[in-house]
């Protein structure tokens, strides 16, 4: 399954590339057409001039700056395109190595799976106390589990499948909150959900993971690989 993908993700990558190949192609085109166009203008008014009163040369001279500064503009824009266009693609290659590893997304999730659940959380600041408090799908409190201090930034965590009782609970899927505090103040913090990468997509918002039944995770919202 996860070979197959990970084809099918090399053979995306492919024809993103083909495709940004084909647009920086015809930028090119249109940006040749636009000084032919300039050109042929500037020829044409040179034969109708009036021969008792032509063109000043500072005329000429100006149009000629304009030519070369909308030339100029066209050649960077199809760079800027081909720049975006060959960044888009290496994001699908890079997307496509994380095919079959562990991540951390935004989510408040947990799914346990043989008695085991793991999770994350996102810290403003270090703090003294974090709280996770789990709950089933009938948001019934199941488990509180106390972290302690942590540093800032991503901290994980895991859940021993056992209620506040000590017995196990059924597997499946959970939802948990986050209460970080700093000297009794409340510290603002983001839960992770984990899950594993399924598949890659390239779309028109860019590049697009499925991550275990979450579909369409932007990949700057992967906090951490596992």
């Amino acid at each position: 399954m996860i070979n197959s993908t990970q084809d099918s993700g090399s053979a995306a990558a492919l024809l993103a590339s083909m495709n940004a190949g084909a647009s920086s192609a015809t930028n090119a085109s249109a940006a040749a057409s636009t000084q032919d166009r300039f050109l042929k203008l500037l020829v044409t008014q040179m034969k109708n001039q009036d021969p008792l009163n032509p063109m000043d040369n500072a005329q000429v001279t100006s149009q000629m700056a304009q030519l070369s500064t909308v030339t100029g503009i066209d050649k960077l824009n199809v760079t800027l395109q081909a720049l975006s266009d060959s960044m888009v693609s290496s994001q699908s290659l890079q997307a496509a190595t994380m095919i079959g590893h562990g991540v951390l997304v935004p989510g408040n999730g947990v799914d346990l799976s043989a008695g085991n659940g793991y999770g994350g959380i996102d810290l403003a600041q270090s703090v003294d106390k974090v709280d996770i408090a789990v709950y089933d799908q009938a948001g019934a409190l199941v488990r509180n589990i106390q972290l302690g201090a942590q540093p800032v930034g991503v901290v994980n965590w895991q859940w021993d499948g056992r209620n506040n009782s000590g017995a196990s609970v059924a597997d499946g899927s959970y939802t948990f909150t986050v209460n970080a505090t700093q000297a009794g103040n409340a510290v603002a913090s983001t839960a992770l959900q984990f899950g594993m990468v399924n598949s890659v997509t390239q779309g028109k918002q860019g590049v697009a993971l499925r991550v275990g039944q979450m579909d369409g995770i932007a990949l700057s919202q992967v906090r951490q690989i596992l």
